[in-house]
């Protein structure tokens, strides 16, 4: 089957080495955009440092900050949370680099990539999920950044804050810490506002920030620095802030916490490991998408945790608390100066990580329901809007919420499509994809793949009724199956699905 597929292949394309070109005119085909063709090999020009600079401006992000010091508000010591961030990052470089591999030989985004074991309907399911989460994100970077400007205007204009949070009660607007939203109309404005300023950019054109692109990992690092150096300032040293204790008297309560970090740690790029074929197919060579990712991911986000471990296990020493949200960390400055410098810094970062990181996924994935009439442009409209109707403050109101709800929540999402996505194309497909065939139906890419639909709920099933305690609770006391199995969201749901998906091929089509 691999070698009718191989030869199918290259009658209507050429192998430029290690990559693959389509030479057939697609543009008559009806799944097919210029936002999702494949990408011609004479503009395949990313090198091994474009995609380290990628996840250098992807990794130094608030919620990566904020993803370690979670650890720390848990329970752990500083080298434990260090520990789990790195391991993490390394398992999830696996995946990133497997599914990286079809983007860089074909040129071709995620949502197309999965149609070869989805189907070419059924990769509807896969993206539409994977878009899902990345709206999600999209909403946690925007209130992030919308947060600051309120803090930013509250430090500067405090009448004006005071005015319109005072204006939302005359007018009887059901906004306020213990209303149904739970954020004040000051809130509420800031974020319509800073949301305009993320989508203004995307209507523009996301050429448009390129500038900005450039300027923001720069600056997220330097307030960064600048937290840590206050940090060892105010602790007086690093010994203070590295000497604190582990909260955790036996190591089997250490475990506990351990692997729900991990997986939360794996869970928080999973998303990226299925569609990092959307930045892959720029890619020169695999060499190039390999060494620069393993070069970019691990080192970054272990780096820019420590920041955030030190920082925090920092505030515990200053204000008798972990304070793991940078941006309410800056608000006890006494310098509004440097704060409402920080924070002006810290929303005009986001907005560029934001675009980047979050909207060229579901964008395209948007776009593959019905690539005649959602361009990239509606598709990333239809995830601005979403990621506002998920009201992201709320994943964000704990680090309970933030890791068992949301982190691990998607993770057994994600976990199951990667394991599919492997196993189709190296096992079942020994790396071979008609490329053509991904955008015409009634050739040798079926509609929809039930194999794989199946394969992905099986492995999605045994999650749910984990999340559902974890849901009503939002803590994981790792007591029972069904609580341990979804500890293991991530890991579980791949194997499962992996599993499943091959031994339905072997024995249904003997392949």
């Amino acid at each position: 089957m691999a070698d009718n597929q191989a030869q199918a292949t290259a009658s209507s394309g050429i192998l430029d080495g290690e990559l693959y070109e389509v030479t057939n005119d697609l543009s008559g085909e009806p799944l097919y955009n210029t936002d999702i063709a494949p990408v011609p090999v004479s503009e395949r020009t990313w090198n091994k440092w474009n995609f380290a600079a990628l996840w250098v401006g992807m990794a130094v992000c608030i919620p990566t900050y904020m993803l370690a010091s979670t650890l720390i508000d848990s329970g752990m010591n500083w080298w434990q949370a260090i520990l789990t961030v790195m391991l993490g990052n390394l398992i999830v470089l696996i995946p990133m680099v497997l599914n990286a591999h079809a983007g860089t030989k074909f040129g071709i985004p995620f949502p197309v990539y999965a149609r070869s074991a989805f189907g070419l309907f059924g990769s509807n399911i896969p993206a539409l999920l994977r878009a899902l989460v990345a709206c999600g994100w999209f909403g946690i970077q925007t209130w992030v950044g919308a947060n600051a400007v309120y803090i930013l205007f509250r430090i500067i204009m405090p009448g004006l804050v005071e005015w319109l949070d005072g204006f939302g009660s005359l007018l009887g607007i059901p906004l306020g810490s213990e209303t149904f939203l739970a954020i004040t109309f000051g809130q509420f404005v800031a974020l319509i506002g800073f949301w305009l300023a993320n989508m203004i950019f995307v209507w523009i054109g996301t050429e448009s920030i390129r500038w900005l692109e450039t300027l923001a990992a720069p600056f997220l690092l330097l307030i960064g620095l600048g937290l840590l150096a206050w940090a060892i300032a105010q602790a007086d040293g690093l010994g203070p802030i590295l000497s604190k204790k582990s909260e955790f008297e036996t190591n089997g309560a250490f475990l506990k916490v351990f692997i729900l970090g991990l997986t939360g740690q794996v869970g928080y790029w999973a998303t990226l490991s299925l569609n990092i074929s959307d930045f892959t197919r720029y890619a020169k060579s695999q060499k190039d998408q390999m060494v620069g990712q393993a070069i970019g991911l691990p080192t970054t986000m272990t780096l820019f945790a420590f920041i955030g471990v030190a920082v925090t296990s920092a505030t515990v020493i200053i204000f008798g608390e972990a304070i793991w949200n940078p941006v309410e960390l800056l608000e006890k400055f006494e310098n509004k100066f440097v704060v409402a410098f920080a924070l002006f810094a810290l929303a005009v970062a986001t907005i560029s990580t934001n675009i980047a990181a979050n909207i060229v996924s579901p964008a395209n994935d948007f776009s593959n329901v019905a690539p005649r009439l959602i361009s990239f442009r509606t598709g990333a409209t239809i995830a601005g809007i979403i990621g506002l109707l998920i009201m992201p403050w709320k994943l964000l109101s704990s680090s309970e919420v933030y890791i068992f709800t949301w982190l691990i929540g998607y993770s057994a999402l994600l976990g199951p499509i990667a394991g599919i996505l492997i196993c189709d194309y190296f096992i079942i497909r020994k790396r071979q994809i008609p490329v053509e065939d991904l955008y015409g139906p009634g050739k040798s890419v079926s509609g929809f793949n039930w194999i794989a639909i199946g394969s992905l709920f099986i492995g999605i099933l045994p999650n749910v009724p984990g999340f559902l305690d974890v849901f009503v609770d939002n803590k994981v006391d790792n007591e029972g199956l069904w609580s341990t199995l979804y500890s293991f969201a991530w890991f579980n749901g791949f194997a499962i699905s992996f599993g499943v998906y091959w031994l339905l091929n072997k024995f249904l089509k003997g392949k």
